[in-house]
């Protein structure tokens, strides 16, 4: 779960994480106000669940009262687009007042979790900024990657090659190294799956400031922090996999054509793997459950079917706790309802599947069957191509 700037901050001060002054408003008149407690100059900066704001014009600097109206009218209720919104962007709800704060350098700082090693990353780099991920690309050597074992916790040493590695002054390190121990404190104890701060700057007066903050917590561990679980803000879900939600199906949209309806999160990941290497490209993640029912298929179906980029939809089936004759029956109820219109591609394996197949056989449907994966991915492809 994603959680808003001014919200991570929240928790970053929690642990000693300095932050800039601020406040949050959703009206041009608290945002007046708040620059007016605050004093000028001051950053007027959009709240909504990706990166890249300022680029997409979601971050601006106010130097006069005029200044702040203007960048009041122009972010609050703006459409943001960045890279990660996609060319449809995101309103903009919410906007974070922060005082503004001298820069003498930026920096880049974050800790992810790392499967290869079974680790948790530290990533830092002394080009902080906007452009970070240009240096990632065509400067990796100027990216620090120090891992930790999350068994034995940060330790001393982890510090120092962070600290080394950014060339802080001597008079920083102590100030620094209280920082990303308590950052690691905070990634480790709210479950994260990322903490992000970019930029982290060195101030004028030479003090150390998270100036931005990134958090997405594990989604799984939300029932140990009922705190976090507040803060989700529904402006920010896809309406699409909200309404999956409320079915207990699995669902992420992609910007793909092809509709899957899968059983099992791997099968899943392998259905839409295939399909890529077939020449086509998914447009969904969907993950129906080993506990599936007729009525959770006929959702599935529907999410599927409501997704104007879908051409053709790829029905991949291992019947075991979800039986093939119970997909079956959700499949024909849906397409009926819906008036199915797009071609369907189905490969169904395991319980039942004589009377599954019967099933799809006797429902008037048309139906395109498939031997295996592999050939029911290059039919789908075919038909989408």
């Amino acid at each position: 779960m994603k959680i808003h700037e001014y919200q991570a901050k929240e928790l970053f001060r929690k642990y000693h994480v300095p932050t800039p002054e601020g406040g949050v408003s959703d009206s041009v008149a608290g945002i007046k106000d708040i620059a007016a407690d605050l004093g000028l100059p001051v950053a007027v900066k959009a709240q909504i669940h990706a990166g890249g704001r300022g680029k997409g014009g979601g971050v601006k600097l106010a130097t006069t009262d005029e200044e702040v109206t203007a960048a009041a009218d122009a972010i609050l209720g703006m459409t943001l687009v960045t890279k990660q919104t996609g060319s449809e962007g995101r309103v903009v709800k919410k906007v974070l007042v922060e005082k503004g704060v001298g820069i003498q350098k930026e920096l880049y700082l974050s800790i992810i979790p790392d499967r290869e090693t079974a680790c948790i990353t530290i990533v830092a780099s002394q080009d902080g900024g906007m452009d970070i991920e240009e240096v990632a690309e065509k400067s990796p050597e100027r990216i620090i990657k120090v891992p930790v074992n999350p068994v034995t916790g940060i330790q001393g040493y982890h510090l120092r090659q962070v600290m080394f590695g950014l060339e802080l002054e001597k008079p920083l390190m102590k100030e620094f190294s209280g920082i990303l121990r308590n950052l690691y404190n905070l990634f480790v104890e709210y479950d994260c799956s990322m903490v992000e701060i970019n930029p982290l700057i060195v101030t004028d007066d030479n003090a150390i400031m998270a100036l931005d903050a990134k958090m997405d917590i594990d989604s799984n561990a939300l029932f140990r922090h009922p705190d976090v679980v507040e803060m989700h803000d529904p402006n920010e879900d896809d309406p699409t996999e909200a309404e999956a939600a409320k079915f207990g199906l699995n669902y992420i949209n992609l910007d793909g054509n092809v509709g899957n309806m899968v059983n099992g999160a791997g099968l899943a990941m392998a259905t839409m793997d295939i399909i890529q290497q077939a020449g086509a490209e998914p447009a969904n993640f969907l993950d129906v459950g080993g506990g599936a029912n007729a009525e959770m298929v006929e959702n599935g179906f529907r999410l599927i079917l409501s997704d104007s980029k879908v051409k053709g939809i790829l029905i991949n089936i291992f019947g075991g706790i979800l039986r093939c004759d119970v997909l079956a029956q959700g499949v024909v109820q849906a397409a009926k309802k819906v008036k199915l219109s797009l071609p369907v591609v189905v490969r169904m394996e395991g319980t039942n599947v004589e009377e599954g197949r019967r099933i799809l056989a006797e429902s008037g449907l048309e139906l395109i069957n498939a031997r295996d994966l592999a050939d029911a991915a290059n039919k789908v492809a075919g038909i989408v191509a």
